[in-house]
């Protein structure tokens, strides 16, 4: 009887070992990231469910993409990492989008370009921040969209998708997190006094954003509450599992990155054709090779589905005309594969 309940006990330990994970992740940021310790916060929440989470932090204030292409590189050329979190200035993803273009995204393409180099297998995570509570009202003067949060935070969600979205990989949807829970608790507080930076809820929302991105857990499954009471702490997670957790596959353009997610968006099928791209009135799509059903969806970069064909031929003409300009994502959905890509709309073409 002892030899049976030893062995019970060693299958269930080597069980336990097989389902724990194991993170060496470099996040890349500003103070953004290092208030609260974002990085130690998710430590925290890995080690409550018996996972090791070790991190480095590169993170100085106020540090843009185009800087961390220096400042970050030595970090970035040690190579080995599992996940690399990328987060932008706070500001510069929601400026014109002629200025985002020359001053943010070439730079996250040759971060991610850079992080595929020396750890070819480690997932990237775009990090999307969020609106300040009262928008950003000097640089609203320039650009009007800014002078609300609603206004500024809308443009950072879609910047960073279209970062996510065009560099194959995933975000971490703290922004849209937070949208949520300003929503629905008005009452909760997620920003300091400055009214930009998070307080410490608002980093413990982040952190439980980031568990949820890395390992494709419930949220849930977090024991660790921090300094904030129950109630607290399961408002966050609740917002965590609503707006991730259940529907993982929207946040993620890298295939298997997020794992446990047997709908996740795989990387774009070369035997389909969409053309043009920029596309003004009618979008035509071609395929080949397809052995299932497919079906066509376009949505706008909030989220929202604004087109939906449920059976779509092998060569099939999309009226677009009623559509505003602006960037879309594009799904071919093929039994439980989705892929995706962004697409522009101007009707000035």
């Amino acid at each position: 009887m002892r030899k049976v309940l030893l062995l019970l006990i060693s299958v269930f330990l080597f069980s336990i070992e097989i389902h724990a994970q194991s993170c060496n992740v470099l996040f890349i940021g500003n103070s953004y990231t290092y208030v609260n310790n974002l990085p130690d916060m998710v430590s925290q929440m890995y080690a409550t469910s018996g996972d090791s989470f070790d991190y480095t932090m590169s993170a100085p204030g106020g540090c843009t993409f185009q800087q961390h292409c220096t400042v970050s590189l030595p970090y970035i050329q040690q190579g080995g990492w599992d996940y690399v979190v990328l987060q932008e200035q706070s500001q510069l993803p929601s400026f014109p989008m002629n200025q985002f273009m020359q001053e943010s995204y070439p730079y996250a393409q040759e971060l991610c370009s850079l992080i595929r180099q020396y750890s070819p297998d480690a997932k990237i995570v775009f990090y999307m921040t969020w609106g300040r509570k009262n928008g950003d009202p000097q640089n609203g003067q320039y650009y009007p969209p800014l002078y609300t949060y609603e206004g500024m935070d809308s443009l950072l969600y879609a910047r960073y998708m279209l970062m996510a979205a065009d560099n194959y990989t995933c975000v971490s949807p703290v922004g849209a997190v937070w949208h949520y829970i300003r929503d629905n608790y008005p009452y909760l507080d997620l920003y300091q006094s400055d009214d930009s930076h998070p307080s410490y809820f608002g980093s413990y929302v982040a952190a439980c954003c980031f568990y949820t991105s890395f390992t494709g857990r419930n949220p849930h499954n977090i024991e660790w509450n921090g300094t904030l009471d129950v109630n607290t702490a399961n408002i966050a997670k609740n917002a965590v599992k609503r707006v991730v957790y259940d529907s993982l596959s929207k946040w993620c353009f890298a295939g298997d990155t997020i794992p446990h997610d047997s709908t996740g968006i795989h990387i774009w099928n070369p035997s389909i054709s969409v053309y043009p791209n920029p596309a003004n009135t009618t979008l035509h799509i071609q395929m080949s090779d397809l052995n299932e059903t497919v079906s066509l969806e376009i949505s706008d970069m909030k989220g929202n589905t604004v087109y939906r064909q449920l059976e779509i031929k092998s060569d099939e003409s999309i009226d677009i005309s009623t559509l505003p300009n602006g960037h879309y994502l594009l799904s071919v959905i093929e039994g439980v594969r989705r892929y995706t890509k962004v697409i522009t709309i101007s009707h000035s073409l």
